[in-house]
């Protein structure tokens, strides 16, 4: 059995896509990986390090939340894939009703712009200093940890989330530019 795998030598697309956006598709679920690993610890109240003064939910809740988050954001960044190969071109035959049907190309593409518009805005913020970010809901506070080998942790795993939309961005365009259909 055979976990991870290898692009394939011939590409399974009406056209050849580029070597970068195949990297980048295939690297984006590697890129988010640690994320998804630093949650799972807060799923069982094992605040990583942080100081806050609010109270953890209850397990029953923070356990399935934080395990779906997490299985979630690999199952989306594994869609991202669909975008440079055949099975983002032609819905995959074992889908009722869709299989073996062509994919238009804005419907894939939309959803993936969007989706990376969407994704750049959640995870992005602007510090201002003082302990104090600009991000999607407003001014917030920076986490405080509780040494700065905690915090360097945390940024190492949460950095590549602000890669995800921007990823997710080029790639929809990619996909976009080589489907669409020249008039000559």
């Amino acid at each position: 059995m055979q976990i991870l795998h290898r692009p394939p030598a011939v590409s399974d697309t009406e056209r050849p896509v580029p070597r970068w956006a195949m990297r980048l598709a295939y690297a984006l679920p590697w890129l988010l990986l640690p994320s998804c690993l630093w949650r799972l610890p807060f799923a069982v109240h094992f605040e990583m390090g942080q100081i806050h003064d609010r109270e953890m939910p209850d397990y029953w809740l923070s356990v399935p939340y934080v395990l779906t988050l997490s299985v979630l954001s690999e199952v989306i960044a594994l869609l991202a894939i669909g975008l440079v190969r055949g099975w983002g071109e032609v819905v995959p035959r074992w889908i009722p009703f869709l299989g073996g049907k062509p994919v238009r190309p804005l419907a894939a593409a939309v959803p993936a712009v969007v989706g990376g518009l969407i994704l750049t805005a959640l995870f992005s913020s602007i510090p201002l200093g003082d302990g104090h970010r600009l991000g999607l809901f407003g001014v917030a506070e920076n986490v405080a940890y509780v040494n700065a080998g905690w915090e360097t942790l945390a940024a190492i795993c949460t950095a590549p989330l602000a890669l995800w939309g921007p990823i997710t961005i080029v790639l929809g365009l990619a996909y976009h530019h080589r489907r669409k259909v020249t008039k000559a």
